[in-house]
């Protein structure tokens, strides 16, 4: 575990504003010439946390029990407008929107903003406070990711910004049926009918009015996430699969109009991954038949496939299908490796869900969409657009998605 640099970075301080990086083709900026590893779901998190809850070295709080955490047992009863917002008790959560966008001369990029809470220490621990606290003391950090795959340029450009839960410098509002979550100056403000990112990074900005086209889809057992053998290796977990986009990119001087689509993923959990499983593909993919596909692999040390891998197949309509690990197959068509963190990702899929009688070809649109996370929590994944094309019940059939590989860079262990 790369801890030790991570502890570094928190210790100059918990306010950063954006940072951002650019990967286009081999130019290799020196600083990101480093392997790491561990993230989503919010691996990213722990490191956060755990830097800025003391200055103890890492293995002495991360054996903490998780004794006084909120934990996922069963199936979440989720209710809409209050679940956009914060669950505070528990321990790690995101609000996470990728999505597919093109100007009206049919130039594409891809979009990612993520903002992950993760709660340092147990509800009970504030009785432990000074009768007079520090107004900077907190129990959230709150961090972001943002990201512009520019494919006709070829350059995947990122950025991120950190935050203590305190003095308005990052957290959760909400009001009269509105949520908004933040970190520093980047926002996501979630309506009854409109979802609005914010983010200006020094290299890009992102400014985008998301409508949702279908109702939000509870994964699992309503809500009721699994990641593992045991009943609380699981989170709550819903998305928005489809959401019709429009607003403004702008890359260094150069601003875009774009519409196009997007998807939202809603996850909070204390304890999700099982002890073993070393990182996850995740997939997001919607057709041009309306159908939207949600799939996730939870891949163990030995190699082999966790049976708690499972997914969602979401129809035009909005009504949605759990898939289980044996309703689908992933095999891997082609690989990259970054010349960055000298990684080796996979690059293309094939993909067979029995249930939809979908078979497709999944494909980056840039091969080059890592992140590397150094002003943050110095971890490494690969999170980028996608192009789909294959049939569906027979048809032919196309689309755009997102995919997300964790572990590859090193197992992750942090939600274990």
């Amino acid at each position: 575990m790369r801890t030790k640099r991570s502890i570094a970075v928190f210790r100059n301080g918990f306010e950063s504003g954006p940072t951002t990086k650019v990967s286009r083709g081999d130019e290799v900026p020196p600083e990101n010439k480093r392997t790491s590893g561990k993230l989503r779901f919010c691996v990213i998190l722990l490191y956060v946390a755990l830097s800025a809850a003391s200055n103890s070295n890492f293995e002495a709080v991360a054996q903490q029990s998780d004794a006084g955490y909120l934990a996922v047992t069963g199936p979440c009863q989720l209710q809409f407008p209050t679940d956009h917002g914060a669950h505070p008790g528990y321990r790690t959560e995101w609000w996470y929107y990728t999505g597919n966008l093109q100007t009206d001369r049919e130039r594409s990029f891809g979009f990612q903003l993520t903002i992950f809470r993760r709660r340092i220490s147990p509800p009970d621990a504030l009785k432990t406070w000074p009768d007079s606290a520090s107004r900077w003391r907190t129990q959230q950090i709150y961090l972001g990711h943002a990201a512009v795959t520019d494919i006709a340029g070829g350059r995947h450009i990122f950025a991120e910004s950190i935050a203590r839960g305190a003095l308005d410098l990052a957290g959760v509002r909400q009001s009269d049926g509105r949520t908004t979550v933040f970190v520093n100056k980047w926002s996501i403000d979630i309506r009854p009918d409109l979802h609005r990112l914010q983010a200006t990074a020094p290299d890009f900005s992102l400014d985008l009015e998301l409508h949702p086209v279908k109702p939000p889809v509870l994964h699992g057992d309503r809500g009721y996430s699994r990641k593992g053998d045991a009943a609380e290796r699981a989170s709550c977990y819903y998305s928005f699969s489809r959401l019709q986009t429009a607003g403004r990119v702008q890359i260094g001087e150069m601003l875009f109009e774009v519409s196009g689509s997007s998807w939202m993923d809603h996850e909070f959990s204390t304890a999700s991954l099982q002890p073993g499983i070393g990182g996850w593909d995740w997939f997001s993919l919607q057709l041009d038949d309306g159908t939207d596909v949600m799939i996730y692999l939870l891949r163990q040390d030995d190699g082999n496939v966790h049976p708690a891998s499972s997914g969602s197949l979401i129809d035009s309509g909005g009504g949605s299908i759990h898939l289980t690990a044996s309703d689908f197959t992933v095999g891997v068509l082609d690989h990259w490796e970054s010349p960055q963190s000298e990684t080796t990702y996979p690059a293309a899929w094939a993909v067979r869900i029995d249930r939809g009688a979908i078979d497709i070809t999944v494909g980056a649109s840039l091969a080059d969409q890592e992140l590397q996370t150094a002003a943050t929590t110095g971890v490494t994944y690969w999170e980028g657009s996608v192009d789909v094309s294959g049939t569906a019940k027979g048809r032919p059939v196309a689309g755009k998605g997102y995919v997300e590989l964790t572990g590859y860079a090193g197992a992750v262990e942090a939600l274990q």
